[in-house]
């Protein structure tokens, strides 16, 4: 995508087929057992915060893949690996082929669960990915590259609270065979 760039670049790649999807998630801790209590208003502050990681990762991703630079630094304010790695080879990759997104593609994500208890704590979301106006052209004669068509899909990704309170993506997937 660019998935989501995915989604996009995780979805800007998913409309490429390509986007990045992180194949492993965080490990938690081993021997967490009994599980604190949180309140109502720690959840929902973690929902709103792993959405709003969410949608700074969208808006990132999306920026990097217009100006197909991999290093763009607005990526590490969203994305953790292996996600922001995986997103990263993706901007790289149409880069070296001279290839860069343009258009734009529309997000609705929910979420899906909150996790407090586990080591790290996690938030994973849901969400259909409109890339059907978001395509991957060449830079020189912004020709649509083939089969870099978008569609409607599920993506998911899952947020992470890093020890230092940051909420970043860390993984992501685009479903381009589930459309929504």
């Amino acid at each position: 995508m660019i998935l989501l760039v995915m989604v996009l670049t995780a979805a800007p790649t998913a409309a490429c087929g390509t986007e990045p999807e992180a194949t492993a998630r965080p490990l938690a801790a081993a021997g967490s057992s009994a599980a604190p209590t949180h309140s109502a208003a720690e959840e929902r502050a973690a929902r709103e915060a792993a959405l709003a990681a969410y949608s700074g990762y969208l808006a990132a991703s999306q920026a990097a893949s217009r100006r197909s630079d991999p290093r763009h630094p607005e990526l590490v304010r969203f994305l953790a690996d292996p996600l922001l790695t995986r997103v990263r080879l993706v901007i790289r990759d149409a880069k070296e082929h001279g290839a860069v997104r343009t258009g734009t593609f529309v997000s609705d994500p929910t979420v899906t669960s909150v996790n407090l208890n586990s080591v790290p704590a996690t938030v994973d979301i849901q969400d259909c990915l409109d890339t059907t106006g978001y395509r991957l052209v060449y830079a020189k004669t912004k020709r649509v590259v083939p089969g870099s068509g978008g569609s409607r899909h599920l993506a998911t990704a899952t947020a992470t609270r890093y020890p230092d309170g940051r909420w970043l993506i860390s993984y992501g997937a685009g479903h381009e065979d589930q459309p929504c």
